[in-house]
């Protein structure tokens, strides 16, 4: 049970740490900014807390010293410069190690206490001011115009209640009002004796106390504005809306205390600037120095830890609102739910082959209920793209310091979401061009500066849906590729001939071939001729296409289009003599029937006329060498490859199929035209066919036709 908890902690803690650098990095860039250094703070705390509850004292030991000084931070007595972040990430890197388990550095990390230790020892100068607070009669309105929480949203209102010194001669009781708002839910309610007199000066038919309520509930303005319907011409009332559900759930921290006290109008703000500059706390100048009576500073802390209590509730609600399943868990459920479309399909043919009607009502009904069980297991494997872009700042800011270099990394749809199984294998193609632009792209600040270039150079990552596919474009501004250097370095070795006639394209699809590079030297980044070859063939193992484009001196742009999910797919299940194929239906876009006599009349140039468009098709007959007599209709699947339309002719088009995609053996690793296989109904086996390989092959097959005819040619 103790390694199960201590194995979940690992978890929560990798995830912390990749919030943590997100939050590192972005507050580089803003370093101002204290919502993000509460978000460091509050990851860091949690790391500690937590590590220390599950045996990893070293851990809690060593992210207790960060902590403090993100706690000075907070408190105003520190500024966020680069040696804070740089201490930081450093952090990051050996909490990561210790949370692994992997042997200790107690260099590093003796090196990395160091630096907040100096930290800590400048730790003095107070540069927090105090923040303006709204308007009391903007607040007032607000209040009393909220819509209210027909949704159940629960909403935080500060309420000040000052009676008039007559309000017990009306008979009202306001210890009843202050009953009748508990009841609306969690309260703080402190009793305010600013009014008071000296005790020779009390009058007991008078009302001399004030009352500061904090409550939460479910309930609008209007609500508890009623409570003092009947008192309300006697006695002075302001309703404030202070937190609700809409505020982001991990944010726990609230105004100062001295803010509060502004906001309310029980300070100046000149009163609260004096209190900072003294170095007592701002509570006990305030009280020390009679601008504020205890009272009224205790409630102060009242509210905070009223706002404190309720935001920890609504995170833990929206932490108990999801679990935590293993990858492997989730992997099993995804086979068991192929093994269930398998065996439905082969349920859904025999119903129709016997021809029973409430057989067959009941395979429909078992057939949707799987579509749906389909679908929802599909979405839990889905997951934004853009945790994985989080993950490439730390990447771009040391690579980028390593060679001196200036480089920002921008983003764009990191909500666009994939199989959580694509998202894994795409990280090493994505590190692989990302290093690749920052080190042959990207160039240094000077020859930036000499080509009228900005200063830092960008490196941009985009995702988009396409259809069923996403498509994923890494861009950056450098000095782009040169063909003619490719080309050169090509031929020099040995990928190409000398004479070989390619077009641009072609040519800088060369920087794919194994062991090309343009890298003068070999170095810890680059020069060995492995990082784009094994991009290619990473992205094509997730049945995806890659296209390389670029302009020299303005940059180049690498585009993956990949596909959504790599478990079940709807697929046009086709036959070509006795065997069975499986078009991916996403790219398919209409049949068409083609009689053997209009492919006789185009003397074998294999183009249609497709509504005043001239489409090439593709003979699979033909591809795949089947040598049985072709029918005299045959059909023709047009498909979209690569943005161009292509027709592929089959026998016969048997209809949709709702395909689970099982991995062929190594043995047919080569075979580029296939990207998987299938099991249909009657237990037989249908391979999948690859558009872009079947495109591929067809072209070169072309051209080997064309070379032949050329050297028989008399």
């Amino acid at each position: 049970m103790i390694d199960q908890h201590r194995e979940a902690f690992r978890e929560e803690a990798f995830e912390l740490l990749a919030e943590l650098e997100t939050a590192l990095m972005e507050l580089e860039e803003s370093p101002e900014d204290i919502d993000l250094v509460g978000r460091v703070f509050r990851a860091m705390h949690t790391i500690k807390g937590s590590g220390a509850m599950f045996g990893f004292e070293d851990v809690a030991a060593f992210t207790h010293n960060v902590e403090t000084t993100y706690d000075h931070i907070r408190n105003g007595e520190l500024r966020v410069s680069k040696e804070v972040v740089d201490g930081s990430l450093a952090a990051c890197d050996q909490i990561r190690r210790m949370v692994t388990g992997d042997p200790r550095d107690e260099d590093e990390e003796e090196r990395i206490l160091a630096v907040f230790q100096r930290l800590l020892a400048t730790a003095g100068g107070k540069i927090a001011t105090a923040a303006t607070p709204p308007p009391a009669a903007a607040a007032a309105t607000a209040a009393a115009t909220h819509p209210g929480n027909d949704d159940g949203s629960l909403t935080t209102y500060r309420i000040r209640f000052v009676p008039e010194p007559q309000l017990f001669a009306t008979g009202t009781n306001p210890l009843l009002l202050l009953d009748e708002l508990r009841g609306f839910g969690p309260a703080a309610v402190t009793a305010q004796q600013g009014r008071v007199p000296r005790l020779e000066d009390l009058q007991p038919e008078q009302c001399c106390l004030f009352w500061d309520i904090i409550v939460t509930t479910a309930r609008d303005a209007v609500s508890i504005r009623d409570v003092f319907l009947f008192v309300e011409d006697d006695c002075e009332l302001k309703i404030e809306v202070i937190d609700n559900d809409a505020r982001a759930d991990d944010d726990l921290d609230y105004r100062r205390l001295g803010e509060i006290l502004l906001a309310r109008g029980d300070v100046t703000a000149a009163d609260l600037a004096r209190a900072i500059d003294s170095q007592k706390r701002v509570g006990e100048i305030l009280v020390e120095t009679g601008t504020a009576d205890r009272r009224l500073v205790e409630s102060a802390l009242a509210e905070q830890e009223h706002i404190r209590q309720q935001r920890m509730t609504r995170q833990a609600k929206a932490e108990t609102a999801s679990i935590r399943v293993a990858a492997e868990k989730l992997d099993v459920l995804v086979d068991l739910v192929g093994e269930l479309v398998t065996i439905q399909a082969s349920l859904s043919r025999t119903a129709l082959t016997r021809g029973d009607a409430d057989l067959l009502t009941i395979s429909e009904e078992v057939e949707r209920l799987t579509a749906e069980l389909r679908d929802n297991t599909m979405g839990i494997r889905m997951l934004p793209i853009g945790t994985t872009f989080s993950k490439f700042k730390r990447l771009v800011r040391d690579l980028a310091n390593e060679l001196g270099k200036d480089v920002v990394l921008t983003t764009d749809g990191g909500e666009t979401e994939l199989d959580k199984t694509v998202i894994e294998r795409l990280n090493d193609p994505l590190v692989h061009i990302i290093r690749n632009s920052i080190d042959h792209g990207i160039e240094h600040p000077a020859v930036r500066k000499a080509a009228g270039k900005p200063g830092p150079g960008t490196v941009h990552l985009t995702a988009e849906h396409s259809g069923t596919s996403v498509v994923v474009r890494i861009t950056d501004d450098g000095a782009g590729l040169d063909p003619a250097v490719i080309r050169a370095k090509a031929v020099e070795k040995g990928i190409i001939a000398a004479d070989a006639d390619l077009d641009p394209a072609e040519i800088l699809s060369l920087i794919c071939a194994p062991g090309f590079s343009t890298a003068k030297a070999v170095t810890d980044v680059s020069g060995r001729g492995v990082g784009m070859d094994v991009v290619k063939r990473g992205v094509e193992s997730l049945r995806g296409t890659l296209d390389i484009s670029s302009t020299p001196g303005q940059g180049t742009t690498v585009t993956l289009k990949l596909p959504l999910t790599l478990a079940i797919i709807d697929g046009l299940l086709v036959r070509v003599g006795t065997a069975f194929y499986v078009l991916p239906l996403a790219v398919v876009e209409e049949c068409i029937e083609l009689s053997q006599a209009e492919m006789d009349r185009d003397n074998r140039r294999r183009m249609v006329n497709l509504r005043g468009e001239i489409v090439p098709y593709i003979m699979l007959r033909e591809l795949f060498r089947i040598a049985e007599e072709a029918p005299p209709i045959q059909q023709a699947a047009i498909v979209d490859v690569d943005d161009s339309r292509v027709g592929f002719v089959v026998d016969e088009v048997i209809g949709s199929h709702q395909t689970v995609i099982k991995t062929l053996s190594r043995i047919y690793r080569t075979a580029r035209e296939f990207s998987g296989a299938t099991i249909l109904a009657d237990g037989s086996v249908a391979l999948i066919l690859d558009v872009h390989g079947l495109h591929a092959s067809a072209l070169q097959a072309d051209r080997r036709r064309e070379t032949h005819s050329t050297v028989d040619r008399p």
